[in-house]
């Protein structure tokens, strides 16, 4: 999901700091991040600069230094987050942060997602345009798709996995 982040938010125009780790930081820079912090070595977090939009897709920060990062009238977008809970199943983040949202001046949500017709022909022309492509890291044949969850699993990857069929 970052890595369409990453180029979608500067096909609009955005100014793109992209958080990764430390194998990542070429790709995510290659795809078009003003910057990029290695969270190996940085917090963005605990730094100085404040963003107008994060989208975390990690899931492993706590709400309240995700805000603090946050401009004041800034937007938190929550995709995924810590796995376990038997009810909730990790989404008790985003159920805190969408019931904090209308006390606090910052945007927070989770993201929800639906296809319509006129977004999924706007991301087809962005595709066909170049402007939009997939970092894929490694192609596995579909007979070979329990290594590639295995290599998935490693948390190694920088890109998508594909499996050919």
């Amino acid at each position: 999901m970052g890595t369409f982040a990453v180029q979608l938010a500067k096909a609009y125009g955005a100014h793109v700091t992209g958080v990764c780790r430390t194998a990542k930081t070429d790709l995510v820079r290659s795809l078009g991040a003003d910057h990029v912090i290695d969270h190996t070595r940085e917090d963005v977090t605990t730094g100085t600069d404040r963003y107008d939009l994060l989208l975390d897709t990690a899931g492993n920060r706590p709400l309240a230094r995700l805000r603090g990062a946050l401009a004041p009238r800034g937007t938190l977008v929550l995709v995924g987050g810590p796995g376990g809970g038997r009810v909730l199943q990790g989404a008790d983040r985003q159920i805190r942060a969408m019931l904090l949202s209308p006390f606090v001046g910052q945007r927070l949500t989770g993201l929800l997602s639906t296809e319509p017709a006129a977004d999924l022909r706007t991301l087809a022309d962005l595709i066909d345009s170049g402007t939009l492509t997939p970092a894929v890291d490694r192609t596995y044949p579909l007979a070979r798709t329990p290594d590639a969850i295995a290599y998935l699993r490693t948390g190694e990857h920088a890109g998508k996995i594909a499996i050919t069929v």
